[in-house]
């Protein structure tokens, strides 16, 4: 029996990830956590402001872990966060739920290629450092003998 699917719309019913998300190297649960922020953000401000615990709870992690994923998104520029307050009935002011912006991709990409220059650069000198000390261990061993 063939079914029909129910007409969908593309944009209310599907939010985009980017294709670069892969190509990041960034751990399942990163992915994830963006995924979900991607899911629950306004498509025009490009800004949400889940809980840790409402994050946590559709993704079947931990408060702690979804805050240590949210840090590393930050970290890695495809994120920003701001904390956000909130009045209760008494009037009293309390912290509320921090308010995620979703960076362009493109920033998130420069600064993974910036870190990658960064780490060939350090194993360069690394490299170069190492020779010049093989180079003063067998001067020494020369002159020793």
């Amino acid at each position: 029996m063939n079914k029909k699917y129910s007409k969908r719309d593309p944009i209310k019913d599907y939010f985009p990830l980017p294709n670069e998300i892969f190509c990041l190297g960034l751990s399942y649960g990163e992915i994830v956590v963006y995924s979900y922020l991607l899911y629950r953000e306004d498509r025009i401000s490009f800004q949400c402001y889940p809980s840790y615990k409402s994050i946590g709870s559709a993704l079947h992690m931990s408060r702690n872990t979804v805050c240590k994923y949210v840090r590393r998104l930050e970290e890695r520029e495809l994120i920003a966060t701001e904390p956000t307050a909130i009045r209760n009935s008494r009037g009293i002011k309390l912290n509320g739920n921090l308010l995620y912006t979703i960076l362009p991709i493109e920033q998130a990409k420069e600064c993974f290629y910036d870190r990658q220059f960064e780490n060939i650069d350090r194993q360069i000198a690394e490299e170069k450092q190492k020779k010049r000390i093989e180079k003063l261990c067998l001067k020494s061993d020369k002159q020793a003998i």
